[in-house]
């Protein structure tokens, strides 16, 4: 996989105890590389961090991307050649309620993380994780390409905006003929076992079914393209190889990943996709009235700029990745989650053994 490039490097990854960022750390660690994580703290309970005991299996540092100086002790100490920035205040909602950190932790980390890389010259490679939402979102109904333009009219998104910014200036200043190959991603409204933040459908469905109450929702029509975690992970870690080999394609670029174009679809039909394989629930659920915080109803990418370079593509269509998803919580509540390092590990080795078959060039 991934041309045996991450087998015994050094990798760091930042937002580690997270849900992206702890799938993340499982699937590098089964590809052999030797892992650290960044964070400030964990951030939800119950967290897949903790159930994978992640804590013991790769070095753990506690820190925030908005104090550069311990940022800057943990790249010396660890001395990575690869980082993957995934450490975000990610949730749009509460990016209302706190929108200074959020532009601190999304815009300001990223710059601390951009400025510590000038210093850490055993960095070969970063990819930087931003948001399908840095896009100027018009709701037209074709998908983003990676230089239309960037925007934002919450807090969260607009923090995403200046984070490509940021990057884009030290990209074209200080990364164009030396330092670490950089990349930057957009994805978003992944979904798979594991998260457990609030406001997001998935985590919010299995809450309230666990506990027998409804599941409240603010838009059921609002238009998202859903992708099981290890999709754009798969696309990060394709593109980590090809910058740690110095492509010239990559350097300095922008990467969409997200879903085939059918698994672009509404809130209401996850929910009810989700409801069909959890035992004895129905797919009612109740709508928040009166939201002042609000949010896009329609986003689109367009990922052909992946498929040309990277040869990526998003390989499940929608009932497999609700599946995927379902089987993860099922098994986190019927046995617990002494079972979750298993079911993630097999659900990575199920997901790669299909993109093998598939014949996608990562997996070669």
């Amino acid at each position: 996989m991934f041309k045996n490039i991450y087998k015994g490097r050094r990798v760091l990854v930042t937002g580690h105890t997270g849900f992206k960022g702890s799938w993340l750390c499982a699937w590098l660690l089964d590809l052999g590389a030797t892992v650290a994580g960044y964070s400030l703290d964990i951030p939800t309970q119950p967290s897949h961090f903790e159930a994978l005991a992640l804590a013991d299996r790769i070095e753990h540092f506690t820190g925030d991307v908005r104090d550069k100086n311990s940022l800057q002790q943990a790249l010396n100490q660890f001395r990575p050649e690869i980082v993957f920035h995934l450490a975000a205040q990610s949730l749009v909602r509460k990016s209302y309620e706190n929108p200074a950190l959020t532009f601190e932790t999304n815009t300001v980390g990223t710059l601390n993380l951009l400025d510590c890389l000038r210093n850490t010259p055993q960095v070969v490679a970063a990819v930087l994780i931003t948001s399908d939402k840095c896009y100027d979102n018009i709701e037209w109904l074709w998908g983003y390409r990676e230089n239309d333009r960037l925007g934002g009219k919450d807090p969260y998104s607009a923090s995403k905006a200046c984070a490509e910014l940021v990057s884009r200036a030290y990209m074209e200043s200080f990364f164009k003929k030396s330092g670490p190959n950089i990349a930057t991603t957009r994805a978003g409204n992944v979904i798979g076992g594991g998260d457990w933040a609030s406001d997001r459908v998935g985590p919010d469905c299995v809450r309230a079914w666990s506990e027998g109450k409804p599941v409240v929702i603010r838009n059921p029509n609002a238009t998202r393209p859903w992708q099981h975690v290890l999709e754009p992970l798969s696309g990060y870690l394709a593109l980590g190889q090809k910058l740690f080999q110095s492509d010239a394609r990559v350097k300095n670029e922008s990467f969409n990943f997200g879903p085939q174009a059918q698994v672009n679809q509404s809130v209401g039909d996850l929910i009810v996709e989700m409801a069909q394989l959890w035992p004895g629930e129905k797919s009612n659920f109740q709508q928040e009235m009166n939201s002042e915080k609000p949010e896009s109803t329609l986003l689109k990418l367009n990922c052909d700029k992946a498929l040309q370079i990277l040869q990526w593509n998003a390989i499940l269509n929608f009932q497999e990745t609700v599946s995927m998803t379902g089987k993860w919580y099922q098994t986190f509540y019927d046995q617990g989650a002494s079972a979750i390092s298993e079911v993630t590990s097999g659900q990575i080795k199920e997901y790669s053994g299909k993109a093998t078959r598939s014949n996608l060039s990562w997996t070669r």
